[in-house]
């Protein structure tokens, strides 16, 4: 193997291990996180909407770093869900004195994204079934 190849190689194993490594910590601070809004709703006694589209920000953080770990590719869609969640839970968080442009823009951003989702998920269903050809 020629010395290029094999610090190209070097290169590449540094770069999994931090991304691997990334992501172990990621997973971690999304499990502190996670305890500690559970501890903030008990200590209010009481659960809001914002605190659980949180709770499912953070459920779909980890279940992105556990399909990394699984499939070793991380779906494209899961950011998506998750930044549409986080516009939703901002829009509420913001309530009934939120601009009116701004939640246009907000809204605007989230069916966007809802879209993108949409032909994401149509381009992969179209490439993975055979068409049929009727000739």
């Amino acid at each position: 193997m020629s010395k290029e190849k094999e610090k190209m190689l070097d290169w590449y194993r540094i770069i999994t291990l931090m991304e691997k490594s990334l992501l172990v910590v990621i997973a971690f601070l999304t499990a502190y996180a996670v305890i500690v809004e559970m501890f903030v709703v008990l200590s209010e006694r009481a659960v809001k909407l914002t605190d659980l589209l949180l709770l499912f920000i953070y459920a779909e953080v980890l279940g992105m770093v556990a399909a990394f770990y699984k499939f070793r590719k991380i779906p494209i869609t899961v950011p998506i869900f998750i930044a549409i969640t986080a516009l939703c839970r901002l829009i509420i968080l913001q309530g009934k004195g939120i601009n009116t442009v701004d939640l246009l823009y907000e809204s605007g951003a989230i069916l966007l994204l809802a879209l993108a989702a949409l032909a994401i998920r149509w381009n992969l269903v179209n490439l993975i079934r055979p068409k049929d050809n009727k000739e």
